[in-house]
Formats: C-alpha cells, sequence, structure tokens
C-alpha cells in the first residue's frame, strides 16, 4: 500500500455516541413529541452539542414511526438551531453548538412580519448597548481597544470612498466588538440579532449623512482606555440617540410626503374639467351700409 492509499483509507475521528434513551412515540402529533424528547436528551446532559444522533433507521425504529415523520422532526430541530445536518459517508444529525441563530432568525422574521416596528428596534439597541459598554468597560483588554481603534480607521476610509455598504457595515462591527468584549454569550446572541436587523433596516433607510459619528467613536474610545463607564454610557447614548432622530425622520418623512402626493394626485385625477365662465366677446357693431351716390 502506497502512502496516498494509505491516507485515503485512513478512518476518521468518530463523533461521540449518543447515550440518549428515546420512547416510542404514541402522539397524533409524532414529529413535535419527538423534537421534544431530544430538546429532553440534551437538558439532562445525555445529548451534549457535537453528538451525533443514531442513524434515521435506527431512530425511527426507537420513536416507532416512519422515516418522513422522523425527518419532519429533525427538520424542525435544524431550523430551531438545535441541530446540524449533515450529508454523505460521514453525515448524520449532529447535536449543534450554533442555537443563537434560531433568534437572529426569530428577529429578522418577527421585523419582517411587522412584529417589530422601528421605533422599538431602535430603542432596545440603546438600551442594550447601555449594558453592554458598562461591562466592556470593565473588561476591556489592550487588544480588544487595539480592535475598536482599528474598526474606526476602517470607517473613516469608507467614508472617504464614498463606500455607504461598508460604512454601515463597519459601523455596526464596532458595536459587535462590544458584546464579545462583554465574554457572555447571551449578550453576544442577542445583539447579534438586534444589529442584524437593523443592518436590514439601515439598507431600507439608505445613504444617510452620519459626520458626527467618527468624532463621537474617538471621545467613547478614550473614555473606554480610560475605564470611566459613566461617561462612555452618556457618549454612546447621545450618539445612539441622534442615530434614532435620524432614522426615524428619514422613514417619518417619506411617508409624509408620499401620503401628501398621493390625495393631490388623486384629486388631480378626479377634478373635473373647469367650465369657462368667461363670456363670449360680443360681435363688432355692423358697420352702416354705405350710401349709393346719386
Amino acid at each position: 500500500m502506497n502512502a496516498k492509499e494509505s491516507q485515503t483509507t485512513q478512518p476518521q475521528a468518530a463523533a461521540p455516541v449518543s447515550a440518549a434513551r428515546f420512547q416510542v412515540i404514541r402522539s397524533a402529533r409524532a414529529f413535535e413529541e419527538i423534537a421534544q424528547q431530544i430538546r429532553t436528551e440534551l437538558a439532562q446532559g445525555r445529548l451534549k452539542v457535537g453528538t451525533r444522533l443514531p442513524s434515521e433507521r435506527a431512530l425511527s425504529e426507537q420513536f416507532g414511526v416512519s422515516r418522513n415523520t422522523l425527518r419532519e422532526a429533525l427538520r424542525s430541530l435544524e431550523h430551531a438551531g438545535l441541530i446540524r445536518l449533515q450529508k454523505g459517508a460521514t453525515g448524520g444529525a449532529f447535536i449543534s453548538g450554533r442555537s443563537g441563530d434560531a433568534i437572529a432568525t426569530g428577529l429578522m422574521d418577527m421585523y419582517h412580519m411587522g412584529a417589530i416596528q422601528p421605533e422599538q428596534l431602535t430603542e432596545a439597541r440603546i438600551w442594550l448597548e447601555s449594558i453592554l459598554v458598562r461591562e466592556a468597560c470593565a473588561r476591556a483588554t489592550p487588544a480588544d481597544i487595539e480592535a475598536l481603534s482599528s474598526n474606526i480607521d476602517a470607517a473613516e476610509e469608507a467614508t472617504r470612498n464614498d463606500d455607504f455598504p461598508a460604512r454601515a457595515a463597519t459601523n455596526l462591527e464596532f458595536h459587535r466588538i462590544l458584546a464579545r468584549m462583554t465574554g457572555n454569550p447571551i449578550m453576544v446572541i442577542v445583539m447579534n440579532g438586534v444589529l442584524n436587523v437593523l443592518a436590514e433596516f439601515i439598507g431600507q433607510v439608505g445613504h444617510y449623512e452620519n459626520a458626527y459619528v467618527l468624532p463621537s467613536r474617538r471621545r467613547f474610545l478614550k473614555h473606554l482606555a480610560a475605564r470611566d463607564s459613566d461617561a462612555a454610557v452618556a457618549e454612546m447614548e447621545s450618539i445612539l440617540k441622534r442615530l434614532q432622530r435620524s432614522y426615524l425622520s428619514k422613514i417619518e418623512g417619506g411617508d409624509a410626503q408620499e401620503a401628501e402626493a398621493a390625495p393631490a394626485a388623486a384629486k388631480t385625477r378626479a377634478r373635473p374639467a373647469a367650465k369657462s365662465t368667461a363670456k363670449p366677446a360680443s360681435k363688432p357693431a355692423a358697420k352702416p351700409a354705405a350710401k349709393t351716390p346719386r
């Protein structure tokens, strides 16, 4: 056997074996009960991140259901971010460590359905940011300060290049860095979800002037490096509230212009042609007939 064949036949590291204990399904809505049993096994520690579930055949036998019912349950768990479905010889259903994706997806769906309004989105962002800033001031490392400084430099470059998408993405990344500085995965997941929705909202608002943002960033960074949490929170809240007013004014302004334009157009279409009230010009008096000379 040559070296190439040896590399090909070398076995891959196996995923942890599932120690979960499943019961036969009796419910009419079998796929929901399957998903609940898997959640219970995860909560009780018999399933862990990275664990590979038994094969479809083995699971369908344990649950006493068809493979189609089992697949419906697995797809629902995948959409919830609890498992990862992988194809191929080494594929299968694996317990995922990225369940935070479901929160971000849920927030985005709520925004698209209108359950989250722009006022609520920007308001929640301000509240969350105040908590992040206080924790970031307490936990910031020199590497964190450098990361924020580099982010400001990148935002300045995007502004000079008049690259609005890059500018918006870089500014939002500034807040993602702050979330990671807390070291709390819940805050990171929630803030990422909010910022994903905010990125969509900003894309709808379109290009806007924010020359005041970068100077505020520099002032904020000085407060953060000095671990002056009160000053850092005040600076952040001030700039976010100013941005909030800018965003909402553009949305409301656009709606107001459309609302004013629509009735005006309707009146123009509905207005009948005005009848002329001017009296017709009187005909000039006829000249008397000339007398025939005798």
